[in-house]
């Protein structure tokens, strides 16, 4: 087995699988050390004992793994993880059905890279994608107000689009769309500049701050955000979590914000992740009846989170939602049309 592809592995299992962000880069790391070096040279210092520990950023546990791959065997550990005997992180949900609908994704409209809070440069974030099948996905780093996620400035979005355009380039035909997941200031308003939100692909527009707004307020507040003609999809709508001391849920009239997606083709987000998994259940039953379309989503912010789709699948597939109203359905040219026309398919 080529070592790095069993580091790398381990590294999205561990990510898939909630284990800390600090195991899963250590293999991260070791990938890259062993990718840079020439096939002979690793070879050497495997047959040496310790070679493969005196390098920087290779341990105990990354070098047995690299030596089981050079033997021909799938590393220990590898197969540990990949059977579930391994632990790792927190629990994971239960994924009860939405397998149909998971096959159905063609891409991935909320996803994060180093360029704010996300740990993995953005080429390794594609690359995942293209791993996992998607024939696209979104690119949406968090926005300036967002000082703790590093949200990127109006200067450092426009050079962001520069490097998701020479990326292109090199990964035809998958194809990165640019995007952005943009705050919804306590008015309503945008965190960012106009004219530059609408030269992206994706918008995704989400509630950070003031998450216990008053019930009206809150509700004017999405109704003005999901109303904007530069808004595709609200993201995690509720702003809850569900791990460590959690966090509940923001209060507005779903009826009305709802109703509101429907009439001006916002897509609501399924968010996949497995703190948040939002909407609930009740409200994405809510959101269906009020006839809006849906974009599931992983919100990862390393590669193996990519994988997350299967929650949001799962649960869609439990409250009713018509594959034929989820955006990720579609091909890229086909969502690209619908953001700029709101023209479905």
């Amino acid at each position: 087995m080529n070592p790095v592809d069993a580091l790398t592995r381990i590294a999205f299992l561990l990510e898939r699988d909630r284990a800390s962000a600090y195991r899963a880069q250590a293999f991260r790391t070791a990938a890259e050390v062993i990718a840079s070096m020439p096939a002979a040279e690793v070879r050497r210092k495997a047959a040496t004992p310790g070679g493969l520990e005196s390098l920087p950023g290779l341990g105990p546990k990354t070098a047995a793994v690299v030596r089981e791959a050079l033997s021909g065997q799938v590393p220990s550990y590898l197969a540990r993880l990949e059977t579930g005997e391994e632990p790792t992180g927190g629990p994971m949900p239960p994924v009860e059905g939405g397998e149909e609908l998971r096959a159905a994704l063609r891409g991935d409209c909320h996803l994060h890279s180093d360029w704010s809070d996300g740990g993995t440069p953005i080429e390794d974030m594609a690359r995942t994608a293209i791993a996992l099948g998607h024939e696209w996905a979104a690119l949406t780093d968090h926005s300036p107000r967002l000082t703790v996620a590093r949200g990127l400035s109006a200067e450092r979005l426009r050079e962001q689009l520069k490097v998701v355009a020479a990326l292109n380039k090199r990964l035809a035909p998958f194809r990165l769309l640019t995007g952005i997941e943009c705050d919804i200031l306590a008015d309503g308003s945008l965190d960012q500049n106009p004219d530059l939100l609408d030269q992206l692909d994706v918008v995704v527009a989400s509630v950070h701050s003031k998450l216990r707004m008053d019930r009206g307020e809150m509700t004017q507040r999405l109704v003005a955000a999901v109303t904007s003609p530069l808004v595709d999809v609200l993201g995690h709508c509720t702003g809850r979590l569900l791990t460590g001391r959690g966090r509940p849920e923001s209060e507005f009239d779903a009826d009305m914000v709802f109703a509101a997606c429907a009439a001006y083709d916002t897509a609501v987000e399924i968010n996949s992740r497995p703190e948040r998994l939002d909407p609930p259940r009740r409200l994405l039953r809510e959101a269906v009846a009020a006839g809006v379309y849906f974009s599931i989503d992983s919100d990862a912010h390393a590669p193996g989170q990519l994988d997350w789709q299967i929650y949001g699948c799962a649960r869609a597939a439990q409250c009713g939602v018509p594959a034929g109203r989820v955006i990720n359905t579609w091909s890229a040219e086909q969502l690209l049309h619908w953001t700029r026309t709101r023209e479905a398919p």
